[in-house]
């Protein structure tokens, strides 16, 4: 077996997502019931028919991006007759898609999952309001270049970093307001294609987030997260990781520490991973995949037509 299974982050939420999987599947609609009551709110309604600019808000799109990957999960589960152990050999997840893997690999309940990332939106939220910041996406420029920006970028004790490396020549920086401004004007000096602020509330992955991080290491301290039947590549190694207290570390580490998105597929790859498999609304990682290793194969599952498909990738 050579396929990973990978789960999307912040970005991906759309209204209507997972409706098609509710309606088709039961196994599905217990998914989305199980995140419902878990967070006792009706979640499910505002990501089928709900406001666009309220299910983009952060605590309900970090729990809603993982509710309709796990229902896409069990979906595969049932239809092949295989667990996620015999479906693949490794998951990984970008961001807030670390907890989707975590939760498909068995380390995690969904209910866990969902209040996790119920909680982890909120204290990101939270810690913006204490330290606003912002992040920017540099396209053209090699991560050696952008190093080199946000360095130059950071003064004044305005701090400005990478946030995620999301293929080559795709980096997401982040940090204080006018270091990010100074970046975006340095890095188009420097010839970037692109340099623009993404729509988002706040400096994620950076070190404004040290509140979060904080209230995300109080909450993990009090759960029990179980070994992963198969290892998970995190986002701060890129690396397999399969030790529940070190995931535990990991994850607190995650909130003001950069994804490394780019080294976990080489890493994945580098283990003989040669297929890779989307779980949830969008394509945003197989785009990214296939500008990492054009070899590798990738398809993304997010809806009935993406479950048929799924199963024929992986049969």
């Amino acid at each position: 077996m050579n396929t990973a299974f990978v789960f999307p982050g912040q970005g991906s939420q759309t209204v209507g997502m997972g409706q098609e999987l509710y309606q088709q599947f039961s196994i599905a609609k217990q998914v989305f019931e199980e995140v419902d009551d878990a967070l006792n709110l009706k979640l499910s309604d505002l990501m089928f028919s709900g406001d666009i600019a309220e299910l983009t808000q952060t605590e309900n799109a970090q729990p809603a991006i993982m509710a309709v990957s796990m229902a896409v999960v069990r979906v595969l589960e049932q239809e092949t007759g295989r667990k996620i152990n015999e479906l693949a050999t490794c998951v990984a997840g970008h961001s807030l898609g670390e907890y989707s893997a975590l939760c498909a690999s068995g380390a995690l309940s969904v209910a866990d999952t969902a209040q996790l990332l119920r909680t982890r939106g909120l204290a990101m939220k939270e810690a913006s309001v204490d330290a606003p910041g912002a992040m920017a996406a540099i396209l053209g420029l090699d991560m050696k270049q952008v190093s080199k920006i946000v360095n130059e970028a950071s003064q004044n004790r305005e701090i400005c970093v990478i946030a995620n490396d999301n293929c080559p020549g795709q980096v997401v920086i982040s940090g204080y307001l006018n270091a990010i401004d100074r970046a975006i004007d340095i890095a188009l000096q420097s010839g970037a294609k692109k340099a623009l602020k993404l729509p988002v509330s706040g400096g994620f992955h950076s070190p404004l987030m040290g509140r979060a991080a904080d209230k995300m290491k109080s909450v993990l301290e009090e759960l029990t997260i179980q070994k992963p039947q198969v290892p998970i590549v995190a986002n701060i190694t890129a690396e397999f990781e399969q030790n529940p207290q070190r995931i535990k570390e990991l994850l607190v580490a995650q909130v003001t520490g950069s994804v490394r998105w780019t080294e976990s597929v080489q890493y994945m790859t580098s283990q003989g991973i040669t297929d890779f498999v989307e779980c949830g609304n969008g394509k945003v990682l197989c785009g990214l995949i296939k500008r990492i290793n054009g070899e590798a194969r990738s398809i993304a599952v997010g809806n009935k037509d993406g479950i048929t498909q799924g199963l024929a990738f992986l049969s």
